[in-house]
């Protein structure tokens, strides 16, 4: 009813909605270039988000349609199949970015199973279970290096007819991913990688 007081959200929801705003200032303020590389360089805001120490190897994405995808590369599994902690906080910088794009189609890529689970399967999983509608998630589960990763979506992208992606992987693996996807034919328009998080998103988000 109009003019009723409502209750304020617990403190620790409203600590979450604040990260994932200033993650949505990371992901979607427009870079400035660089006078002496001629690269995009982060604006003064999304430089004051990232926290210290954090490699910013790419211009930060664009809120983009459903012309790009976001690509989540994947990691070596456990024996057991379940999921190491540096595989879970790059779904967690895809799922971010998948929910600022709601349009944009999402492809996991990695093979190599422990007990009969692949890094896809696994990463699709973890997606759908967190609310990623299973129509936007496209299973690549055959690549066994980087390299395939990028040929291998590459074919995927090209069947449903995008040209560039996102693509999100750790700070240490993303400069040699980007080059990668470069070579099979897929603009990386942005990369994006899990130290780019505000912190909190991990605390009180996914």
């Amino acid at each position: 009813m109009a003019g009723r007081h409502r209750k304020p959200a617990p403190r620790s929801l409203r600590r979450a909605g604040g990260a994932l705003l200033g993650l949505a200032a990371v992901v979607a303020i427009p870079a400035t270039a660089s006078a002496d590389s001629g690269s995009a360089a982060p604006g003064p805001l999304l430089t004051g988000l990232i926290p210290a120490g954090a490699t910013t190897v790419a211009a930060p994405p664009a809120v983009r349609g459903p012309e790009t995808a976001v690509v989540v590369l994947g990691y070596g599994l456990l024996p057991d199949g379940s999921m190491r902690p540096e595989l879970v906080h790059r779904l967690q910088a895809g799922y971010v970015q998948a929910l600022l794009a709601p349009a944009s189609p999402v492809v996991v890529t990695g093979g190599n199973p422990q007990q009969g689970v692949t890094e896809a399967a696994a990463m699709a999983d973890w997606l759908v279970a967190h609310g990623i509608a299973p129509a936007r998630v496209h299973i690549e589960s055959a690549a066994e290096s980087t390299r395939q990763n990028a040929e291998f979506t590459a074919r995927i992208l090209r069947d449903i007819g995008i040209r560039d992606a996102v693509v999100v992987t750790s700070a240490d693996h993303i400069a040699r991913a980007r080059s990668l996807f470069d070579d099979a034919g897929i603009v990386v328009i942005a990369g994006l990688t899990p130290d780019q998080l505000p912190a909190l998103v991990r605390q009180f988000g996914p």
